[in-house]
């Protein structure tokens, strides 16, 4: 599969025009389109990026990484994605940055997902639905998204057995268990928890265009 997430990721390099502060997003898949926007990085002005982890790639390559704050609208967001349903909503946060990346979506005003094949479904829900968190309300979001929804909320922890913590303090439920046939309402409805910081579904605001990798890639 990773050579469909270089396809996908250097597929996206189509979307960036001169003069433009690119939105990044996080991942593997992102990590081939950071790669491939270093070798043009004399035709931007430089990136807004959703991770601390994707910030270090873009300095790495020469990229001048900017404040949300002060460049205003986006022109474009690249971003991959946990899931893509038919209708280009997404499920988003395997790697936590989940809320940083819902915020520079909404601040763009075309939105690239790129994806391998492994991440087209159906019906969303078979990877599990990440959500931030407050770590004082975990227990009571985790009971209130059980209740609502059926879904069994999952503590995620790191490889030393702490629990994830995000670029933002925060913590990460993983819901494992839905068949989510109306993203928009869900998405609403945890939203209205006393305590979530963000839901890992982009369904209000979906994907404009996604990108299969594949030879050649598929433009959705």
């Amino acid at each position: 599969m990773s050579e469909a997430k270089r396809l996908a990721g250097e597929k996206a390099i189509d979307y960036v025009e001169d003069g433009m502060i690119v939105g990044v997003g996080t991942g593997s898949t992102v990590a081939y389109f950071i790669e491939a926007l270093g070798r043009i990085k004399h035709r931007i002005q430089g990136a807004v990026s959703s991770s601390e982890q994707s910030s270090e790639r873009l300095r790495a390559l020469g990229i001048e990484v900017l404040d949300l704050n002060s460049t205003g609208t986006l022109s474009l967001y690249v971003d991959g994605a946990d899931e893509c349903d038919p209708h280009k909503r997404l499920i988003k946060g395997g790697g936590a940055a989940l809320t940083r990346e819902k915020i520079i979506a909404e601040a763009s005003r075309r939105f690239v997902c790129i994806v391998d094949s492994a991440k087209r479904v159906d019906v969303l829900g078979r990877f599990p639905l990440p959500v931030e968190v407050i770590p004082m309300a975990r227990s009571l979001v985790a009971r209130e998204i059980l209740g609502m929804t059926g879904g069994q909320p999952v503590w995620r922890q790191s490889e030393d057995g702490k629990g994830v913590v995000t670029d933002n303090g925060n913590a990460i439920l993983d819901i494992h268990g839905l068949s989510i046939v109306d993203p928009v309402a869900l998405e609403s409805a945890i939203n209205q928890i006393p305590g979530v910081v963000s839901v890992g579904l982009f369904a209000r605001r979906a994907a404009d265009v996604v990108i299969v990798g594949g030879e050649p890639p598929t433009v959705l």
